[in-house]
């Protein structure tokens, strides 16, 4: 079985900063791809970035691409999101998952594991 525990979430003001981090249980965790979403209130869950699971590739969304990085350290089994430049729309509950492959996807069907959220509110 695998848990993911997120934490780092809070609040903040346009322009600021915050560092998500995702804990994982469970032995495979270097064997799979991670990846991060978020919800806003009345939208759909969206996809935000993906790791694969050496770390060495990443994908994010147009609308966060050089302001947010995802990272991961197998040795530790944690994934984290260091957000920069927040903005309004930026706000969500945020989610880690596990892929079910090793690259993983943008699609949220494509992942079998996801923690509980942890909510990111930008002020302006």
């Amino acid at each position: 079985q695998v848990q993911l525990v997120e934490s780092g979430g809070g609040l903040v003001q346009t322009g600021g900063s915050l560092r998500l981090s995702c804990a994982a249980s469970g032995r495979t965790f270097s064997s799979y791809a991670m990846g991060w979403f978020r919800q806003a209130p009345g939208k759909e869950r969206e996809f935000v970035a993906r790791i694969t699971w050496s770390g060495g590739t990443t994908y994010y969304t147009d609308s966060v691409k050089g302001r947010f990085t995802i990272s991961r350290d197998n040795a530790k089994k944690t994934v984290s999101l260091q957000m920069n430049s927040l903005k309004p729309e930026d706000t969500a509950v945020y989610y880690c998952a596990r892929a079910r492959t090793t690259v993983g996807t943008a699609r949220a069907h494509e992942y079998d594991y996801w923690g509980q959220g942890t909510q990111v509110t930008v002020s302006s």
